[in-house]
């Protein structure tokens, strides 16, 4: 059991950890949360003994193995099954002294303890865990260096689960995988035999793989039981119930005030009035544990437009005379949302530069509406904002003839506030940054966005309301992600990139999840017989345009709602009687409303109860 007791620690002078007292027994998964800045990675550090507590115990059982993420694989000759391989240490250690070895009894103690650890099937364990991470077999055989850091992360990330430790820290491991590469980890998690605490703004992943969330707030640890959802419904309820606390006690303190104002100097009531003074300075402010509200996300509607807004016909793209992607046939309407699935580096985001035109053709035709208007954010944009300039500057440059207070209403929408507008990119952190990439790329009020992995550097509420804003943005949306919860929320189609094409997935992220872990499970089978789960019924494939076509059914009413609304607005105003024929035009256009209305509920109640009888 892992144990801290009475925990205080302060990085110059700032209290980061004030009286933490936690017990985790053995085997549990945790999920460490907390806003940005609030000490999770410094926790990590003090249970690594990194760093040496200003005061308080952490107890570990003695010989306790903790394991965590390297910053990077090394660049080196290494295979990266020979490199995962190498991170057990132990097993190393065995076979070079199994090879020397005279003593008979010694040989036989180091057979023994390697068919403990089960060494006759590391290869295929290692191999395994890679393969899940997106390297195939002819990759595992590869030196290191023939890979970029973010693939050799991935390798790191191989290594610390290969050697399974008996304390697993991980701190924000999807931060470098693809959707495929998440999913699979979030399963490997949940069947991990050993404890693990893992930092992650990953909601899917906090919710999948962890049995418990360790909340770090306003300096303290509170242990919650449940997955991130249960956690959140919790805390709600819990803040809720401070808050009536506090009101209730603020309205008892003021009437206390208010009778010691009074009676303070009267003789007759001085002895109640300092009695109510002692109860006042007594009583303690209930704790004001509601943290700041994250600001939103604004995306801007545009005006809708006859589909479809785009068309590729027979389409070929790629780099140079590399074609990456084949004989593409897509259309995208403007109310469509659709999420791109692929493993990197299979085509998701040449497709996204592609309808963005940040690459052209090779061959084929692209139709689209001539007032068609994308907007498009990409993770490298993020790193590529003018050094030296302030979000103002940026707005500036790109709004010139707009005032700058209005420039800064525009920033203060989109979450980039008055304390940071002024502030040169470099200072601003990876979530501020972000947040002023993607207020760019919506500016012109764009009738299609295209997403690609836009949660990286956002925290888990920051993602919350992106979803929020996603949902309800009116226009088409193109999304690349890693995060399966922003994908489930947001998309209504999907499209599997993958050997060069392009095609729509049958199902919904569950069963692309089953369809993914039925596929990389086969590496599994030895150690792990159950990871490969059975196709989907065809029932649940039919969601997905069930759904589809329920959202279209509700947005149809939602238009015609607000039609109705303005044509009743105009006729309860008495100048529109002054001309007639407009009055007249109004009326009947109400009639034709209200009957199209009719219809749409009809067709929504009708897609209602397909829905239903299909789950």
């Amino acid at each position: 059991m892992l144990t801290l007791t009475d925990l205080h620690f302060a990085i110059e002078g700032k209290p980061l950890i004030e009286g933490a007292a936690l017990s985790i027994p053995q085997g549990h998964k945790v999920g460490l949360v907390g806003r940005n800045g609030t000490g999770k990675t410094t926790l990590f550090r003090l249970l690594n003994r990194e760093l040496e507590p200003d005061q308080g115990t952490i107890h570990m059982p003695q010989g306790l193995n903790i394991g965590g993420m390297a910053q990077e694989t090394p660049a080196t000759d290494v295979s990266l099954l020979d490199t995962v391989l190498a991170a057990d240490t132990e097993l190393q250690a065995l076979q070079n002294e199994a090879q020397t070895a005279s003593d008979p009894d010694r040989i036989a103690e180091i057979q023994l303890r390697l068919a403990d650890i089960e060494a006759h099937s590391a290869e295929a364990r290692a191999s395994s865990i890679l393969t899940g991470l997106g390297f195939d077999h002819a990759a595992q055989q590869r030196p290191t260096k023939a890979f970029s850091g973010g693939w050799r992360m991935r390798v790191a990330l191989a290594a610390i689960l290969f050697a399974q430790p008996d304390l697993l820290l991980l701190d924000e491991p999807t931060n470098y995988l693809d959707l495929e590469g998440t999913i699979w980890l979030e399963n490997y998690l949940s069947r991990y035999p050993y404890t693990v605490i893992i930092i992650s703004h990953d909601r899917g992943l906090l919710n999948r793989a962890v049995g418990h969330i360790l909340h770090l707030s306003q300096r303290k640890l509170t242990m919650y039981t449940g997955n991130y959802d249960r956690f959140e419904a919790t805390r709600r309820a819990k803040l809720e119930l401070l808050a009536a606390a506090a009101k209730k006690q603020e309205a008892e303190r003021a009437h206390l005030q208010s009778f010691v104002d009074r009676f303070r100097y009267k003789a007759s009531k001085a002895r109640q009035a300092q009695s109510r003074v002692k109860r006042l300075e007594k009583m303690q402010p209930i704790a004001n544990l509601i943290e700041g509200n994250v600001a939103g996300f604004t995306f801007p509607d545009a005006e809708e437009m006859s589909p479809p807004i785009l068309r590729l016909d027979d389409v070929d793209v790629g780099y140079g005379e590399t074609t990456i992607l084949h004989g593409l046939d897509l259309r995208i309407d403007n109310d469509d949302r659709i999420a791109l699935l692929g493993a990197n580096g299979q085509g998701k985001s040449t497709l996204s530069k592609l309808i963005a035109e940040r690459l052209e053709a090779q061959k084929g035709s692209i139709s689209k509406s001539s007032k068609l208007r994308v907007g498009y954010f990409a993770q490298h944009q993020v790193e590529e904002l003018t050094e030296g300039w302030t979000p103002l500057e940026h707005m500036r440059a790109l709004r010139p003839d707009h005032k700058p207070g209005h420039l800064r209403s525009i920033l203060a929408q989109g979450g980039v506030g008055v304390d940071i507008a002024d502030n040169p990119v470099e200072r601003l952190s990876g979530g501020q940054k972000a947040r002023l990439a993607m207020l760019i790329a919506m500016l012109d009020a764009p009738h299609l966005i295209i997403l690609d992995e836009p949660t990286n550097h956002l925290d888990i509420e920051s993602r919350e309301a992106l979803v929020h804003a996603l949902t309800a943005y009116q226009g088409a949306i193109i999304l690349v992600s890693h995060d399966p919860y922003l994908v489930d929320c947001v998309a209504d189609r999907l499209w599997l990139v993958e050997s060069g094409a392009v095609a729509p997935f049958d199902g919904d992220m569950e069963d692309y999840r089953r369809f993914l872990l039925n596929r990389r499970g086969v590496a599994m089978k030895q150690k792990e017989p159950k990871a490969a789960k059975p196709k989907p019924k065809a029932k649940k494939q039919t969601l997905t345009p069930l759904r589809e076509e329920l959202r279209k059914c509700e947005a149809r009413l939602g238009k015609l709602n607000e039609m109705q609304i303005k044509i009743d607005t105009l006729l309860a105003d008495p100048k529109t009687y002054e001309d007639k024929s407009k009055a007249t035009a109004l009326q009947i256009k109400r009639s034709e409303i209200v009957a199209a209305t009719q219809k749409a509920e009809a067709l929504w109640i009708s897609a209602q109860d397909a829905l239903d009888q299909a789950s």
